[in-house]
């Protein structure tokens, strides 16, 4: 593109069109003053400081006006001072300017500009406004609203309003009286905001400041460890602990852009509770012949001879720890172990486990948590792609025509990814929401389908069923690459409107409608997550998706499919081959050429057989066929259900071996307990939902006697003299990985691939309701929760809201309960009590609640026989004031 020239203060500059004045004169060093231009919004000319004059004397505002062709400007003129200083002093002459106790001093806008145009405050007390000292609002956790120093410049009122979309605070009153409050002027805490400090680390002054804040030496950029959008940030380093974190913006996955958790939430990196030294169960005696005897649960405790006592345990070496573990788990062949994995750790972590398991315990009893959220996502892949498809980013969703959000509340589990669909949205994109519940996304939605929990099959049979009657499907492309068409053309008669309307309680018309236009819209993207897959018709609620895609021809659109996964590595771990069923790559057990090129590769022959799910670990380990069990940043004792029988099976176990950076349920139950390194305490790799891999820095030093997972598991190796684990560095790891992990399949590899059509029968979810338990509840995730490490963060369990049952204003009325009250809630498993909160959102039969553990106790969930996830996500209960059970 050419450039042309201007001039400004009489220096000539060559600059491309399109530029604001401003953004040219900043980037040619040139200050020109200015509160309320911040390059992430949109200009406001708001403070009316950056005034420019022109050759003409007109004065116009830089952050607005772009350059022209051979403008003559000036920043600085007697003419320009005379309109700039009066604002500035009135500015200044009513700020609270303690600025050697303020946070932002050195770094506050309007102590430059103050300096800039050398303002002296004492000289410009007439200016001096009525007095009102307003409370500061230190109501959240991570940081402070101090009114007293607002220059009303707008940033945070635009910031929320343009890259947050959540509009929770805006401008009140009028002249002097003028404030940026929330709704109702009530403490921010109370409000809508979602506390993801975007409006803090742009407001210029120190108006929101961060608590405790304390400037980095140093910064280490890194990925978030919570969900698996994976944001690129930096973490800022001052004496060995993380001080700060702020987004990347050059990264193409966030923009720079964080949520509560990136931002806030690795403080339990510094957590007390943090384990810091091997760990073994108190009362395991060191015999003369180096052997040690392990005690049943209930043992009295040996006293004497030992080193510092942790509870249960006592520390010891690593050396003693690994020796020990080794000289145990050589006792149990192949079957008689079983290894789960986290998605917390990283690829690396998670390959030399894996490669642990099977070459050195001889076991394919390998499985993660992301097999009971996302196993029927793979399944239902591998069924009608032949393969694991990956590689519709996040930028393409903001591409598409049409957007169709299905069993997710993705605002709360995944917050950067539902900005790409809100933009996408302001763009023009058609955005269909299919939701029991009423979620942030339907306040923009077109479409909105209220299904009955566990009737998706039949909505999305029936919208295919109206795609075909209607002749809306790819003819071309289902005859040119895809299979089983007819068979699945024969099914559909099962799905006329009439029968999905009875079962799912979603109109004919809307059905119609919306089938008509996810079918119309050629690049429509279809995102899903666990409120689909959690039943146990997981896997045939994605069949369903993917025979709507390929239906219309979308699959082999970039934007088409989009899994939202769990935490940060879920996909990457399962990638990595921590599954029962799967090699590194997703290439299966049964396949006698992958298992002879890994064990080539490997120097072992491999066991051919299919190992067992992660419940089916638990039920062999119940039954005593599975006797050792080494878990890795895994907590099922609280996470999988039913919570009580889970933590029976692990009770009963011979032998387990828990390798994890705090002392959780699990590992009250552990033979010994070893301390692992924070994903900012290692390197490493992790993989995203869009199946884009990004590297893990580590940042500061691991605490204690902490080591990272890998290096762990390659020690213990080497105690059983296996070949294969010499690792010394992550760049080791990863060219082993690259020699045996074949490229990911993506979207833009997909030239001349067939697909096939599933037929799928509607089933009922196993649980229902009845007389006794006539409501159904079903789960959400909430923004500030995400397992045990937010629940080592202080602040956001003070904003995560416990316990709350939602409730619909008629089943609270035939139920006696009032809002507020504490109630119970009763499945025909368990019971759990919680306060009220009546809301419209939950539709009549439906409650819900934000996901916790403790919602476990009212589970005993069926099995998806396919993928062999657990249905999770429903359960039939009752509601009952408290005050009529508290003598139960």
């Amino acid at each position: 593109m050419d450039k042309i020239p201007i001039k400004i203060d009489d220096k000539d500059i060559l600059t491309l069109k399109g530029a604001t004045i401003l953004e040219l004169a900043l980037a040619n060093n040139i200050y020109i003053p200015h509160l309320c231009y911040h390059p992430d919004l949109k200009p406001a000319g708001i403070c009316r400081l950056c005034l420019i004059e022109l050759e003409d004397g007109k004065l116009v505002p830089s952050c607005k006006t772009c350059v022209e062709e051979g403008m003559v400007i000036k920043t600085k003129s007697p003419k320009l001072d005379s309109v700039r200083r009066p604002i500035v002093e009135m500015l200044v002459a009513n700020h609270h300017t303690d600025c050697r106790g303020c946070p932002k001093t050195g770094r506050c806008g309007l102590q430059r500009i103050k300096a800039f145009m050398r303002i002296d405050k004492k000289s410009i007390q007439r200016l001096m406004l009525p007095e009102e000292n307003l409370p500061p609002d230190s109501s959240n956790p991570f940081f402070e609203r101090n009114l007293n120093k607002c220059v009303l410049c707008g940033i945070c009122v635009r910031t929320c309003q343009e890259i947050k979309k959540v509009n929770a605070i805006d401008f009140v009153g009028r002249g002097y009286k003028t404030k940026v409050t929330t709704f109702g002027d009530k403490p921010i805490a109370e409000s809508r905001c979602v506390s993801c400090g975007e409006c803090v680390v742009r407001c210029p002054v120190g108006a929101l400041v961060t608590k405790n804040y304390n400037r980095p030496t140093t910064e280490v950029r890194t990925i978030c460890p919570y969900c698996s959008v994976g944001c690129s940030m930096y973490l800022g380093i001052r004496d060995n602990v993380i001080v700060s974190v702020r987004g990347n913006k050059e990264s193409p996955v966030n923009n720079g852009i964080l949520c509560v958790k990136g931002r806030f939430g690795v403080s339990f990196i510094n957590s007390s509770e943090r384990l810091k030294s091997p760990l073994i169960r108190k009362g395991l005696i060191k015999h003369e012949d180096g052997n040690f005897q392990i005690p049943a649960f209930n043992s009295p405790l040996t006293k004497g001879g030992q080193k510092e006592v942790k509870g249960e345990f006592v520390e010891v070496s690593w050396d003693e720890a690994l020796e020990f573990v080794a000289r145990k788990l050589k006792n149990y062949s192949g079957k008689e172990f079983a290894l789960f994995t986290s998605p917390y750790c990283s690829n690396e972590d998670n390959y030399v486990a894996q490669k642990f398991a099977r070459v050195v315990m001889g076991s394919n009893n390998i499985d993660n948590p992301a097999r009971l959220c996302h196993g029927p996502t793979i399944s239902a892949m591998l069924e009608t792609n032949r393969e694991i498809i990956i590689g519709s980013t996040f930028e393409e969703i903001e591409k598409a025509s049409c957007i169709m959000v299905v069993g997710t509340n993705i605002s709360n589990s995944h917050p950067i990814a539902s900005l790409r669909v809100k933009r996408a949205v302001e763009k023009g994109a058609k955005l269909i929401v299919i939701n029991p519940k009423e979620i942030d996304l339907c306040n923009i939605a077109d479409v909105w389908l209220r299904l009955y929990p566990g009737t998706d099959v039949a909505l999305l049979m029936g919208m295919c069923k109206v795609i075909l009657d209607k002749e809306l499907f790819d003819s071309n492309f289902i005859d040119e690459r895809c299979d089983g068409f007819e068979g699945f053309r024969d099914s559909l008669d099962d799905f006329p409107l009439g029968r999905v309307e009875r079962i799912t309680g979603v109109p004919r018309d809307m059905i119609e409608n919306t089938a008509t236009l996810y079918a119309t819209s050629k690049t429509s993207s279809i995102l899903w997550s666990a409120g689909i897959t959690k039943y146990s018709h997981g896997t045939n609620n994605v069949i369903s998706l993917m025979n709507l895609a390929i239906l219309t021809g979308n699959i082999i659109n970039p934007s088409a499919l989009h899994p939202l996964w769990g935490r940060s590595n879920a996909f990457g771990e399962c990638y990595m081959g921590c599954l029962a069923d799967y090699y590194p790559g997703f290439q299966h057990i049964s396949s006698s050429s992958a298992r002879e090129r890994f064990g080539n590769i490997w120097g072992k022959n491999l066991n051919p057989e299919k190992g067992l799910t992660f419940a089916e670990i638990l039920m062999a380990t119940k039954e005593g066929r599975v006797k050792a069990l080494y878990i890795i940043g895994s907590n099922p004792a609280v996470s999988v259900a039913p919570a009580e029988k889970v933590k029976q099976v692990l009770e009963s176990s011979e032998f387990i071996v828990v390798q994890d950076m705090f002392l959780n349920e699990t590992a009250q139950f552990a033979h010994v307990i070893l301390p692992s390194a924070s994903f900012a305490e290692k390197d490493g790799t992790f993989t995203n939902s869009e199946g884009r891999t990004q590297r893990v820095n580590k940042a500061i030093d691991p605490v204690g006697d902490a080591k990272p997972d890998w290096q762990i598991i390659c020690e213990l190796a080497k105690k059983f003299g296996s070949k294969g684990f010499d690792f010394n560095r992550i760049e080791e790891i990863i060219s082993e990985i690259d020699l045996v992990v074949p490229p990911m399949n993506t979207f833009l590899n997909i030239e001349g691939k067939r697909f096939k059509f599933i037929p799928i029968e509607y089933k009922r979810s196993v649980e229902f309701t009845d007389i006794e338990y006539p409501l159904i509840l079903i789960t959400e995730n909430n923004i500030y929760s995400s397992g045990l490490l937010s629940k080592k963060v202080e602040g956001l369990n003070i904003l995560r809201a416990n316990g709350y049952i939602h409730i619909n204003p008629k089943d609270a009325m035939d139920f006696g309960t009032s809002d507020g009250e504490i109630v119970k809630v009763i499945s025909r498993w368990g019971k759990l009590e919680g306060r009220t909160e009546i809301t419209d959102a939950s539709p009549p039969g439906i409650v819900t609640m934000e996901y916790e553990e403790v919602i476990n106790q009212l589970l005993n969930p069926a099995q998806d026989e396919i993928a062999k996830a657990l249905e999770t996500k429903i359960c039939a209960v009752r509601v009952t004031p408290f005050k009529e059970t508290r003598y139960e």
